[in-house]
């Protein structure tokens, strides 16, 4: 049985403004309008027949985008979330997949390993790539991916062809590589003898927990005891699995690549011929969009005058350059990236700066998702803030309460169910409600349609951390 594992997280932080911690890379919209991460559950089911499985191991904090965006996805499959309540990297994301696919399936699954955040054009050369590497899975290897290079990348990782294997479908992988400067990836391009790591892989169940026991006893024993004191449940199209945050915390941060491929002697590698981009910098997305004569790119409303070599990204303003050339610009509402070109794998280092100053930028967009819909600040100030909120049909805000701010709810669209310290009342469009500091208060949305609002903050503190919840239909009452 072939079961994907699709690795979800991570902050792409050279493709910020868009990409951002709350907000990472797979759930990034391309200029095709679909996200990393609907493409990646599509390439995934169609693997798969219409029973299969597709596990996804993200962060606690992305379940509900996550679900939605496999939902939204109309697959027939059946969802595993496997959720993490911290980072820890890919070995042990890896390790729980395992055994949560071992305790479903049987110890002779095939996992296929695929990062959300690849953009894979070629369905079906990708599939010729997956039986090849399950063939050899099945004879006891653990297969990487590696995608035939095109240019002297250094941005990448480089796998090391060693003997055939499996009439030619394979080969030994003889070592990896680190990323190498210039001279060096030109040297490995002219050999024909190295691939680019793709950081996909293909084992089965079985191999790949023998050899964590032979190589990374320490990832195995964590892994065994987290998944035992893990829960599960089962939620008609979805299995949502919640880690054990004492048990997952004590997992070394570490690779896959480190733990385990670099170290055992049955790593075999596929020569991937199918379109590869780990979508990595803003480079690498506007490459996605057709030129114009002048080589600029927009997937905006753009205006180019004597402009060359440029690309545009906007939400919702328009943009024009005059007089320049070799630029990123980046339009959100909230913030904008220019660069050069060149330095497109340095927009991470604004990430740092705004990290190191605690600013809210690296973080959070002006609009953020929640369980149960958006929050867009529209405004704020001294004392006041103005926030947009969607509530999605059927959905709800916790039981809760704030120390030190008043609200004042105006409905605009749809209809609210809104609790107010003991009572309960509906509230429809073009009307109001006030809820005092101090009250306990529940907004839903009982209607078949978005409900919109406008909400007004005021008190002395209006942070998003001045809340209690009392009930909470998402897990996320104290």
């Amino acid at each position: 049985m072939l079961v994907p594992v699709i690795l979800s997280g991570g902050a792409g932080t050279r493709l910020w403004p868009v990409s951002r911690e709350g907000q990472p890379k797979p759930f990034m919209a391309l200029p095709d309008g679909q996200t990393l991460l609907h493409k990646t559950y599509c390439r995934a089911a169609g693997l798969l027949p219409s029973d299969g499985e597709i596990v996804t191991v993200t962060n606690r904090d992305y379940y509900f985008q996550s679900k939605d965006h496999f939902l939204a996805a109309k697959l027939r499959q059946r969802g595993h979330f496997v959720l993490e309540p911290v980072g820890r990297n890919t070995a042990p994301a890896v390790a729980m997949a395992a055994l949560a696919v071992r305790a479903r399936h049987g110890d002779q699954a095939l996992l296929v390993v695929m990062p959300a955040d690849h953009l894979i054009r070629d369905l079906e050369a990708f599939g010729r790539a997956v039986e090849r590497a399950a063939a050899l899975a099945e004879t006891g290897h653990l297969v990487t991916f590696g995608v035939v290079p095109t240019a002297p990348e250094t941005g990448f990782g480089y796998i090391e062809m060693g003997e055939q294997l499996d009439e030619g479908r394979g080969a030994r992988v003889r070592r990896f590589v680190e990323k190498p400067d210039l001279e060096t990836a030109r040297q490995f391009l002219d050999s024909g003898d190295f691939l680019w790591n793709s950081g996909m892989f293909c084992f089965s169940v079985a191999t790949l927990l023998g050899e964590l026991e032979r190589h990374a006893p320490e990832i195995l024993v964590s892994a065994i005891a987290c998944h035992e004191a893990s829960s599960g449940d089962e939620l008609g199209q979805v299995v949502q699995q919640e880690l054990s945050g004492e048990h997952f915390a004590a997992f070394p941060d570490i690779s896959i690549d480190y733990a385990l491929m670099e170290r055992s002697e049955r790593v075999a590698v596929v020569p991937a011929a199918f379109d590869w981009s780990d979508i990595g910098s803003w480079g690498a997305l506007s490459a996605l969009v057709e030129p114009d004569a002048q080589n600029n790119r927009a997937a905006a409303d753009a205006v180019f005058v004597d402009t060359c070599n440029t690309y545009v990204q906007s939400d919702d303003r328009l943009v024009a350059t005059v007089g320049v050339s070799d630029l990123i610009v980046i339009d959100t509402a909230d913030a904008i990236l220019v660069a050069h070109a060149e330095r497109a794998q340095d927009v991470r280092k604004v990430v740092k700066q705004l990290k190191d100053s605690e600013h809210e930028a690296y973080r959070l967009h002006r609009t953020v998702s929640r369980p149960w819909g958006t929050y867009t600040v529209l405004e704020e100030g001294p004392r006041f803030k103005i926030k947009r909120i969607v509530v999605k049909p059927g959905a709800s805000l916790s039981l809760q309460m704030h120390h030190h701010r008043s609200e004042h709810w105006i409905v605009v669209r749809g209809m609210a169910k809104v609790t107010n310290g003991e009572g309960v009342r509906l509230v429809n469009s073009n009307e109001s409600t006030y809820i005092p500091a101090g009250h306990k208060h529940r907004l839903e949305n009982p209607g078949v349609i978005d409900l919109v609002m406008i909400e007004v903050q005021s008190g002395e503190y209006l942070g998003e951390d001045d809340i209690v919840r009392f009930e909470d239909q998402y897990g996320r009452a104290c």
